[in-house]
């Protein structure tokens, strides 16, 4: 499917999309403290995954589109681009689940800057914020996977279950990224 110029539908996961394979880059993540790095969020805080008690979940994707906004070059044939907004949303529909299955926090982490990413939760409705790492310290202290478009550096879609700032599970590679939501809802009930 190619969108016509200007004709961006962000929400829409088209069919065809090609999926990640699972190169390796998460495999040193599991039982990994999170580093002492504050990032802000669109609530307007900063966020120090390492200090926060209990359980939290973090989704991180690529890079959130805007309707009518052309896509990068070449989006749609990178294996894992694709899907932002359905994966955010998916996080959006099941955060009241999420929070029964004994989740405390719950983020987006994408290498956007806040205000980017202001437009994307308060478009989509988010209860929960996300979190920046424009100047990406978080990925390079934990060598979290990226990849490169158009000189931008983003992060490979994950999330990620934190116990206590200490990495409990990684899902890596997302796909469909409108079903991760469910996929850590599935491996929560089963601990």
């Amino acid at each position: 499917m190619t969108e016509a110029p200007g004709q961006h539908n962000p929400n829409v996961l088209p069919t065809g999309i090609p999926a990640p394979q699972d190169d390796g880059g998460a495999r040193h993540l599991t039982g990994m403290a999170l580093p002492d790095i504050a990032l802000p969020a669109t609530n307007g805080a900063t966020v120090n995954l390492s200090a926060l008690k209990g359980r939290t979940v973090v989704y991180v994707y690529p890079r959130t589109g805007v309707p009518g906004v052309d896509l990068l070059p070449g989006w749609d044939d990178i294996p894992g681009a694709r899907g932002c907004t359905p994966q955010s949303c998916s996080f959006r529909d099941h955060f009241g689940e999420l929070t029964r299955l004994g989740v405390a926090h719950l983020f987006g982490l994408s290498t956007q800057d806040t205000a980017y990413q202001q437009e994307a939760a308060n478009r989509l409705h988010l209860p929960f914020a996300i979190l920046s790492d424009e100047t990406l310290a978080l990925t390079k202290a934990m060598n979290l996977p990226t990849f490169v478009t158009s000189g931008l550096t983003l992060l490979k879609r994950m999330a990620l279950v934190i116990d206590d700032g200490v990495i409990s599970k990684v899902f890596y590679p997302v796909f469909p990224p409108d079903k991760n939501a469910e996929e850590v809802i599935g491996w929560l009930r089963a601990v």
